[in-house]
């Protein structure tokens, strides 16, 4: 999977014998704590010599019985273990909040930031040298990878992997993306209770997160191509073996990295980012990674904005063949036609080559083996899904500081489209009415949804991908233009407008919308306009009045203090700020 033998120090950095682990200070002073950390250690059942003067990994495992993307990260902590031992290294294993997509609500997006700080705190507070972070449901692998980075310690990341694809009377599945098409295709009458109960079956067929280039496989991709993972890792199956071996590696290799000092912030560049952006744009992938990678950025001291986003989008071709962007493949096709090492390998001359990840000390280096197997799978840069990136940003004075729209999984003629707004309040207004005949809604209108972005959902659901209303879903409509201050499942398609800032609960724009006015989306021009005069948002403006306080205490009235916009990621300001934490004095 990857080299492990010793290196030579890099420049700037001090040879290992030299180094002083930062865990020497629990251990290896005269003191009464240390000697009472030391009691504490033989009280775990440990002998001095199986921790004493070596690297101390902390192994954050976000298993839990209720997380089907997780469940198998409790037997791949051992296999971090096994690999921590074999190096030299003495592992702990840390349980950390799980973030399930499926289960968790109102959305784990309202949690990501608390799983952060724990991620962060922890690493922080304890006898810790390096550490392995083991996520890959959507929220968890920024999370994990946010609080690391505000802490700066060797850190490498084990991704939870892709499950198997589903299946279904002869017919491959996507979670999700079949998903949202079956359940249409029921609410149209094309199928009944008896096939939904098979779907139940197919759909999902082994631990592991969505096989879909969803959210889930666009972080865990991001994530490698930062530099944080070993070779390989994003897209091995969560049961395949290999995926043991990969853990075993990770372990390996956070000891090494711990003997050489190469901290998070040496892998987490400004052009790592730029990297990851362009990663993400050319596997088509999760609108979500938009807010995570501005908010992982910004905690690791570099920058990205919107823009930065749309530019290098307007230059990188979609090579990833893989549902939902593309038209038929699978993570598991993916990963045997050469992974995301075959697909960097591709665009190699739209990436930054000569900086370090955790595995080697160039990205060069690492992609100079790489092959790719399948070109159908993995598209040549002469035969593209798409011409440019997955992923539009669009102004106007719908959306003054940005909204986001996965144009390649959407119906090309919504693309440039005018039609009348029909205004639905909140999600639960929505669901209620969308079939209501007095609405007037035709497959020209443009549903807006409100109240549901960062502060308003709370912690902006997955709400954007409205459903089409079942009259039209029966004359064969499956497409939209649907706006919304709300997130999209990476796994949903359509002509969804995302992410829309400021939010309306704020009293951003999408406030001021009333049903029948017009609005038009031209994504070529990267617009969202509300064709009303300035004069008349202005009026609407003055008569607006902010909703009442969501939440009167706990985590939640924290969130609503110090959540920022969808534009700038999502953090908290007291957390993303800049400024140093010192570590604990341990004696």
């Amino acid at each position: 999977m990857t080299d492990i033998s010793p290196t030579t120090p890099e420049a700037g950095e001090v040879p290992a014998e030299e180094r002083q682990l930062r865990s020497h200070q629990w251990y290896g002073t005269e003191g009464l704590r240390s000697f009472s950390h030391r009691a504490r250690t033989r009280q775990l059942g440990y002998l001095p010599e199986e921790h004493l003067g070596k690297p101390v990994i902390a192994i954050l495992n976000t298993w839990s019985d209720i997380n089907p993307c997780h469940v198998h990260l409790r037997d791949r902590a051992q296999a971090v273990k096994r690999g921590v031992w074999q190096a030299g290294g003495f592992p702990l294993e840390f349980p950390v909040s799980t973030l399930s997509e499926t289960f968790q609500k109102p959305t784990p997006m309202l949690y990501r930031n608390m799983l952060a700080m724990e991620t962060e705190e922890l690493l922080r507070s304890y006898p810790v040298d390096g550490a392995v972070l083991m996520g890959g449901c959507d929220k968890s692998t920024p999370a994990l990878l946010m609080g690391a980075a505000s802490v700066d310690l060797p850190t490498v990341f084990v991704p939870a992997g892709p499950m198997l694809p589903g299946h279904w009377r002869n017919e491959v599945l996507g979670s999700g993306t079949d998903m949202w098409k079956y359940w249409d295709d029921k609410r149209a009458g094309l199928i009944g209770d008896c096939e939904m109960t098979e779907l139940e079956s197919g759909l999902a067929r082994s631990p592991g997160h969505c096989m879909t280039m969803g959210t889930a496989s666009t972080l865990t991709a991001a994530a490698e191509a930062l530099g944080v993972t070993v070779p390989g890792a994003s897209s091995i199956p969560a049961v395949d073996s290999g995926h043991d071996r990969m853990a075993a590696a990770s372990g390996l290799r956070i000891v090494e990295l711990v003997h050489k000092g190469r901290t998070l912030s040496d892998i987490l560049t400004q052009q790592a980012f730029e990297d990851a952006v362009t990663t993400v744009l050319g596997l088509g992938g999760s609108t979500n990674a938009v807010i995570h990678l501005i908010a992982m950025a910004g905690r690791a001291g570099a920058r990205l904005t919107l823009d930065d986003f749309d530019r290098i989008a307007r230059k990188v071709p979609v090579l990833a063949n893989v549902r939902p962007g593309g038209q038929r493949y699978l993570m598991e096709d993916f990963h045997f036609a050469g992974g995301l090492p075959g697909f960097l390998s591709r665009i190699t001359d739209l990436l930054h080559l000569d900086r370090p990840t955790v595995s080697h000390d160039s990205l060069r280096e690492q992609l100079a083996p790489a092959q790719v197997h399948n070109d159908e799978v993995i598209r040549t840069r002469e035969n593209p899904v798409a011409a440019e990136g997955g992923v539009a940003v669009l102004r106007g004075n719908l959306c003054p500081d940005g909204a986001v729209i996965k144009h390649i999984s959407a119906e090309p003629r919504l693309l440039k489209h005018t039609g009348p707004a029909v205004v639905f309040d909140d999600y639960r207004t929505m669901q209620r009415t969308i079939n209501d005949p007095e609405l007037g809604i035709t497959a020209d209108t443009v549903l807006v949804l409100r109240n549901a972005g960062p502060k308003g959902g709370p912690g902006m659901p997955e709400y954007g991908m409205l459903p089409i209303p079942d009259h039209l879903l029966k004359q064969g409509v499956r497409d939209m233009v649907r706006i919304s201050d709300a997130r999209m499942s990476g796994t949903s398609y359509g002509a969804c407008v995302l992410h829309v800032a400021p939010e309306s609960y704020i009293g951003g724009p999408l406030a001021l919308v009333r049903t029948g006015d017009s609005i038009t989306l031209d994504v070529d021009a990267r617009s969202l306009r509300l064709n009303v005069t300035d004069e008349e948002l202005e009026r609407r403006r003055e008569r607006w009045t902010a909703p009442p306080e969501r939440f009167e205490r706990g985590y939640g009235a924290l969130y609503n203090d110090q959540i920022t916009q969808a534009d700038t990621g999502c953090d908290f300001a007291f957390l993303a700020r800049p400024g140093k934490v010192p570590d604990p004095y341990a004696g």
